[in-house]
């Protein structure tokens, strides 16, 4: 097997520990790049070309989330992993860990970790490395990645709900949630919220504040029901997608261009979080992106009396 062809059968799962590393696609695809640049560029082949290939985009996602965590200090506003509709890598044996690992929920736990503590949780407990590998992998001995492992699970652990929603229940509640939006139905929506919900908008100082943090079931369900229907008179749709392996939707303007995602947190028989990315730097992977600002003008001007 040439180069080339080893590589490409590796890629989806080094996109996907770069990804979950690092919470950005656009940075994933390029730690994978720079990672098949160096094995291009290897004069000797490796005992393992996936040992090899993994320990390369660890590093460099390691080093590149180090580098990013300064930016994301100054960042506008609430910060959201960029969207994922696809995790291009599967393994039956590990599809819950890696459905779980790949949540906007999940994903913000991980921001709490240090680079290296991430990176231990996310080669060891999504992607079942020995300890060996990940300690080659992230250049520290196995009693330390023990450590940093056991220290991750507890961040872990401690952040998550106590009752998270079996798929099928999830997914029919996620469909009554839609419903209720397209209807603007407000007693419906507030019906699915948490008393304690909280909605968040990551826009980067690039759009308009529709982005506001938004909490508590009542104020969540009027603000929906309020805003939806009146992007809907603008010709602003909605296509329900999931989102990071999690219910959420697409919309767009009214020539297709994709205008902000939607991704649904629930548990406990309720929607807990609603988070929406609309940061066009964070959309440009899903296709044209839609000009927000002049939807938001559309839609001031959709709400004057007589329009």
């Amino acid at each position: 097997m040439s180069k080339v062809d080893e590589f490409e059968e590796l890629r989806p799962l080094l996109f996907s520990i770069a990804y979950r590393i690092l919470g950005s696609v656009g940075e994933a695809e390029d730690a994978v790049h720079e990672a098949w640049l160096r094995y291009d560029a290897s004069p000797t082949r490796p005992t393992s070309v996936k040992a090899f290939l993994s320990t390369t985009v660890t590093r460099i996602a390691i080093d590149v989330l180090r580098l990013a965590r300064v930016r994301r200090e100054e960042y506008v506003g609430p910060w959201l992993p960029e969207p994922l509709l696809a995790d291009p890598y599967a393994d039956p044996a590990r599809a819950a860990e890696l459905a779980d690992s790949v949540s906007m929920a999940a994903l913000l736990l991980l921001e709490r970790l240090s680079p290296l503590e991430r990176a231990v949780f996310v080669l060891r407990e999504v992607f079942g490395f020995g300890f060996d590998e990940v300690a080659d992998a992230v250049g520290r001995s196995e009693a330390a990645c023990r450590q940093l492992a056991v220290r991750a699970r507890r961040h872990m652990r401690d952040g998550r709900p106590r009752f998270e929603a079996e798929r099928k229940e999830r997914d029919e509640l996620a469909a009554r949630f839609f419903d209720a939006l397209s209807e603007g139905d407000i007693a419906g929506l507030q019906e699915l919220l948490a008393a304690d919900v909280t909605m968040v908008g990551d826009g980067g100082g690039k759009t308009p504040q529709l982005a506001r943090a938004v909490a508590g079931a009542a104020q969540v369900a009027r603000l929906l029901a309020a805003v939806v229907p009146m992007m809907a008179r603008i010709d602003v749709t909605f296509e329900p997608h999931e989102v990071n392996g999690q219910p959420g939707a697409v919309f767009r303007d009214q020539a297709g261009r994709v205008l902000n995602t939607l991704v649904l947190d629930i548990a406990e028989g309720r929607v807990q979080a609603i988070r929406s990315v609309l940061n066009p730097d964070k959309l440009g992977h899903l296709g044209p992106v839609a000009d927000a600002w002049a939807v938001h003008h559309a839609l001031k001007r959709a709400r004057r009396p007589g329009d």
